[in-house]
């Protein structure tokens, strides 16, 4: 699945928790925060003063490496 502007933050880090250190990386660790539960990546960047799309650039490249590590781990799981 591919990260875009107008998905949720929180619901992003739910399902993929490896994007939250691109998240305080990118200096949007606010995550107890009541606007990151409804606010949505580009909201959050903007409000952050944050590139939206180098931002999801980033996020989709976690996400890749992620599921290709799933990937491989899975041809090496005990059967």
């Amino acid at each position: 699945m591919k990260i875009t502007k107008d998905m949720n933050i929180i619901e992003v880090v739910q399902r993929y928790p490896d994007t939250m250190m691109v998240f305080m990386y990118a200096g949007m660790g606010c995550f107890g925060c009541h606007a990151a539960q409804f606010e949505t990546i580009e909201e959050g960047a903007l409000a952050h003063g944050i590139d939206a799309d180098k931002l999801i650039e980033a996020l989709n490249e976690v996400v890749e490496a992620s599921d290709e590590a799933d990937s491989e781990l899975a041809g090496v799981a005990a059967k």
